[in-house]
């Protein structure tokens, strides 16, 4: 008698031994309010309230709980990090998983898992501030220049330098340059620095290098092309962010860049008939021959002089 009754009742004792879980794991963002009424009392200001305007998402994409996981077992325990999703607990790679659940979609992110960033366990975090931003355009943690500015410490000097992109006057973006989230590389490009590895630049036109959105005088298709432009790029002779040279040049004296290449070495050139030496009329001594584009005026490309004259 006692034995059936034991097997009676063991279900019982273990069903009470074992803790209940909430019925519904959703309990809806205005729960959150009570605690996080900082949090809250702005949230209708930040894009990803859309999900709660919208009253057509599923509970798991729905304000609060879209980011930070179903809050029913945070609200039974009255708190704590364990609880719930907290982005402070998470490695780069479990915030990066989280964003993208919504945001894989986008074409600019598409290439952020093998971004120079990502490699450098650089999270989604690290660069935006969701609840409090600086900014409310992408929601950044600082204002993007400064943001940058923190890490690329030696780019911040070169904007500093007299020949420079005006980033620091707020005339540009790095963004306008540079695609944070990563870019598609190089094989799909026209140079091997447009894509640009771990350089992450935007592309323009789709697959040029980002300089020809304002430089578009120098895109052509020209007649007579210079080569070094097709292969090199902008950055065979110009340094992008900043420089004590003339219009962002790498040396001070034009004809020494020109001579890095116009040096008669055998087996260059479209024909593989060397690259033209320096002929023996131009005297180097002579200032006026130290300022190639002094004469060959259409240096990037030509529509009716082979030789880049005016």
């Amino acid at each position: 008698m006692l034995r059936r009754l034991w097997i009676l009742l063991f279900p019982l004792l273990g069903a009470a031994q074992t803790p209940s879980k909430p019925a519904n794991p959703y309990v809806g963002s205005e729960v959150c309010k009570t605690c996080h009424a900082d949090v809250w009392l702005n949230f209708y200001k930040n894009p990803h309230f859309k999900s709660i305007a919208s009253g057509k998402e599923a509970p798991e994409k729905t304000g609060c709980e879209g980011c930070h996981g179903p809050g029913g077992n945070h609200v039974a325990a009255r708190g704590g990090k364990a609880t719930i999703g907290a982005f402070s607990n998470f490695t780069a790679q479990q915030t990066l998983d989280t964003c993208l659940a919504c945001h894989s979609k986008d074409i600019s992110r598409a290439n952020i898992r093998r971004s120079a960033h990502t490699e450098a366990d650089i999270a989604c975090n690290s660069c935006h501030l969701i609840h409090k931003p600086a900014t409310p355009k992408f929601l950044l943690a600082k204002q993007q220049s400064e943001l940058c500015y923190t890490c690329h410490a030696s780019q911040r000097a070169q904007f500093e330098m007299p020949s420079k992109h005006r980033v620091n006057e707020g005339f540009m973006q790095c963004t306008d340059c540079h695609n944070p989230h990563g870019s598609a590389g190089s094989s799909g490009f026209v140079t091997a620095s447009a894509g640009g590895g771990s350089a992450m630049l935007q592309p323009a036109f789709d697959n040029e290098e980002p300089c020809l959105k304002c430089h578009a005088d120098k895109r052509g298709p020209f007649v007579f092309e210079h080569a070094s432009v097709k292969v090199e790029g902008c950055e065979g002779c110009h340094l992008p962010h900043g420089t004590t040279n003339a219009k962002l040049l790498k040396r001070p004296v034009v004809y020494t860049i020109c001579l890095e290449c116009h040096n008669g070495a055998q087996g260059f050139g479209r024909e593989n008939t060397s690259v033209f030496l320096t002929p023996s009329t131009h005297n180097l001594l002579d200032p006026k021959f130290q300022r190639c584009t002094l004469c060959h005026i259409r240096i990037h490309g030509s529509n009716s002089d082979p030789n880049f004259l005016r």
